[in-house]
C-alpha cells in the first residue's frame, strides 16, 4: 500500500507540474485542443519561416513580431527559408489547400518547432493570435519581460463557426480619432473580430470629407452644444461648448490600410432617410420643409429627415460615390433605421410622390428610397445593409438586413432568402449597464447586458430550415457613444464582454461553456487586458 501511495503521490505530483507549466486559456474556445507535454521556448535565433513574399502572409507574420518588438525582447526575422540553412526553432508557415476556410488554421507546437497549416493568410493571421495567447500575459508590454517566452505543446485545429464577425463604433455622438480608431482595430484582431462596422453619420455629427459638399465639413460635422448627463424630455442641460471632428479623406485611406494588416474589414455607415439632422444643418434643401436646422446637440430620433426629391438621391448618390471610392470592401451599410414618417406625411411632394408610384404609404415610399439607392450602391458593385427597419413597405432586392430589434426581423429576411447579420439588443447593445447595481456604474443609456448574457449569443434562431439558416452570415456587438466621451469610457463597456462575443461567434455551440470561460478569461485575458493598459469592467466576474 506505501508503495501505491508513493506512487500515486508522484503522479498527482508530476501532473500538477504538467498543468502548472502548460496553460491553455484560449478566447475564444478552438475547435479542437489536444495538450501536449513539454513547451516551446523561443530565442533570439527564431525565425517565422514563410513559403513565398505574399505581402499578406507578412502581415499575418508580423503580428508575433510585432509583439516581440513592442515588448523590447527581440526581433523575430520573418523570411523565406535558404535551402542550405535546416530549419531549426522556427515558426514555420505551411500553405495546405486542403484547408478550404480562409480563416482556419492547424497549429502544431512542439518543444523543437511550431507549425502553422492555413489555406490563406488570414488563417495564419489567426493562429498568430492563438500563440499570442499562449504567450506569458507580459508579451503585451511595451517593455522587456522577466519571463522566458514560451508557449505549451499543443496540437490545435481551429475555424470560426460564423464568417461575419462584427463590432459597430458610433463616432458621431462621441468623436474617436485615428490613434483610438486604430486601436480598437487591433483589439478587435487581438479578439479575432473580423470587421469594424464604422457609423459615419448621424443628427450629432457627420465625420467623413466628402469632397464635392465642404459644408459636411464646415457645419455637419460640429455641433455647438452637447447634453450633459441623462437625456430626458425636459429640464435638459448642455455644455455649450463647440464639439466635433471628421476624418479626411486621406485619414480614411490610412485606417482602411492599417485594417487591412489586421485582417479587419471596414463597413462604412451613411445614414438615411432618417437621422440627417447633420447633413441637413449644411443642405437644408434636402428636407421636407427647408429648415433652418443644427446639428443635433441632444440624442433620440428627430422628425425632420431627407426629402426623397431628385435633389436628395443626386446628393445621396454623390456622397456613396465617394465613399466607395474609399472603402474596397462588398458592403455600404445605408442605415433606414427610426425614420418618422411625420413631415413626408405633410410634404407635398412626398404625397405626389406616392400618388405618382401606386404607393401604399409612407412605409412603402421608404422602401423606394432604399430600393433606389440600393440599385445605385449595386451598379457600383456593391451591397447595401440596412437596418431591419428596411424590412418595412417591401424589402429592396439584394439588401442584407442587419437585425437590431430582436432577431424576428433577421428571421423573416431569411425565409425571404436575404442574408441577415443579427445584432439584437438584447445581446449585443454594449451602451447597456453591465451591473445590475447602476450606482456603481458609469451613467449609460439604460438596458442590462451582462457578460454571461452576451455570452449565451446565439446568431441562429431556432426553426429555420438548413438553407435558410445559411443566410444568417453572424453577428455584430454595438456601441453608441451618446454617454461615452472619452476612450478609457469606450473600453470599460468594450471589455471583457467583446471576450465573451468573440466566442459565442467564434466557437462551435457544443465547445461553449460559461464557466470554462470565465476560468480562461480571469486566468488569461484580464492579465492581458492589465498589461495592455486597458480599462475594462469587472462585473459579473466574480
Amino acid at each position: 500500500m506505501n508503495k501505491l501511495l508513493i506512487i500515486s503521490v508522484l503522479f498527482c505530483t508530476f501532473a500538477y507540474t504538467v498543468c502548472a507549466q502548460n496553460i491553455y486559456n484560449i478566447v475564444p474556445n478552438p475547435v479542437e485542443l489536444k495538450i501536449r507535454q513539454g513547451k516551446f521556448v523561443f530565442s533570439k535565433d527564431t525565425r517565422i519561416l514563410l513559403p513565398n513574399d505574399d505581402p499578406d502572409l507578412l502581415h499575418a507574420a508580423y503580428a508575433l513580431q510585432e509583439r516581440f518588438l513592442l515588448t523590447k525582447a527581440w526581433y523575430l526575422k520573418a523570411e523565406k527559408p535558404d535551402a542550405d540553412v535546416k530549419p531549426g526553432n522556427d515558426v514555420v508557415f505551411k500553405l495546405n489547400p486542403e484547408i478550404k476556410n480562409r480563416e482556419a488554421y492547424r497549429l502544431h507546437i512542439s518543444k523543437n518547432r511550431i507549425e502553422v497549416e492555413a489555406g490563406a493568410a488570414a488563417g495564419f493571421f489567426y493562429a498568430m493570435q492563438t500563440i499570442r495567447q499562449l504567450l506569458p500575459p507580459e508579451i503585451e508590454r511595451n517593455q522587456a519581460p522577466n519571463s522566458e517566452l514560451s508557449v505549451p505543446c499543443a496540437e490545435i485545429e481551429d475555424a470560426p463557426r460564423y464568417p461575419y464577425r462584427g463590432l459597430l463604433l458610433d463616432v458621431c455622438r462621441h468623436f474617436s480619432g485615428v490613434k483610438e480608431v486604430k486601436r480598437y482595430i487591433d483589439l478587435l484582431a487581438f479578439h479575432k473580430i473580423n470587421t469594424f462596422h464604422w457609423h459615419l453619420t448621424d443628427d450629432q455629427g457627420w465625420r467623413i470629407e466628402i469632397k464635392k459638399y465642404p459644408k459636411l465639413s464646415e457645419i455637419s460635422a460640429w455641433r455647438d452644444r452637447t447634453l450633459i448627463g441623462r437625456y430626458t424630455p425636459s429640464g435638459r442641460k448642455y455644455a455649450q461648448t463647440r464639439y466635433g471632428g471628421y476624418y479626411t479623406q486621406e485619414e480614411i485611406k490610412n485606417v482602411i490600410e492599417y485594417a487591412k494588416t489586421k485582417f479587419v474589414t471596414i463597413i462604412p455607415e451613411i445614414e438615411m432617410p432618417g437621422h440627417a439632422m447633420a447633413a441637413l444643418a449644411a443642405y437644408p434643401e434636402l428636407s421636407c420643409s427647408g429648415g433652418p436646422f443644427e446639428v443635433a446637440g441632444h440624442w433620440g430620433v428627430f422628425n425632420d429627415v431627407y426629402c426623397p426629391k431628385e435633389a436628395t438621391f443626386r446628393f445621396l448618390e454623390d456622397v456613396l460615390s465617394e465613399v466607395i471610392d474609399l472603402f474596397p470592401g462588398k458592403y455600404v451599410h445605408i442605415g433606414g433605421d427610426e425614420c418618422p414618417k411625420i413631415r413626408w406625411e405633410r410634404c407635398h411632394h412626398c404625397q405626389s410622390k406616392i400618388r405618382e408610384l401606386g404607393l401604399k404609404d409612407e412605409h412603402e415610399l421608404q422602401s423606394y428610397f432604399i430600393s433606389r439607392i440600393e440599385k445605385f450602391v449595386n451598379a457600383k458593385g456593391r451591397t447595401v445593409i440596412g437596418w431591419d427597419e428596411i424590412l418595412e413597405g417591401g424589402l429592396a432586392a439584394n439588401a442584407t438586413v442587419m437585425s437590431w430589434r430582436g432577431m424576428e426581423g433577421g428571421v423573416v429576411a431569411a425565409k425571404q432568402g436575404h442574408d441577415v447579420i443579427m445584432t439584437p439588443t438584447d445581446f449585443c447593445y454594449f451602451d447597456y449597464y453591465q451591473s445590475k447595481n447602476r450606482d456603481t456604474e458609469p451613467l449609460a443609456i439604460g438596458g442590462y447586458l451582462p457578460l454571461e448574457k452576451v455570452y449565451a449569443f446565439d446568431p441562429t434562431p431556432a426553426g429555420l430550415t438548413d438553407s435558410e439558416a445559411q443566410h444568417i452570415l453572424g453577428g455584430q456587438a454595438n456601441l453608441w457613444t451618446e454617454y461615452l466621451a472619452a476612450p478609457s469610457a469606450v473600453e470599460y463597456m468594450l471589455f471583457p464582454r467583446l471576450a465573451a462575443m468573440s466566442e459565442a461567434l467564434w466557437s462551435r455551440k457544443e465547445r461553449k461553456n460559461y464557466s470554462d470561460f470565465k476560468r480562461r478569461l480571469t486566468g488569461n485575458i484580464v492579465k492581458r487586458y492589465e498589461s495592455l493598459g486597458l480599462t475594462y469592467s469587472t462585473a459579473d466576474m466574480n
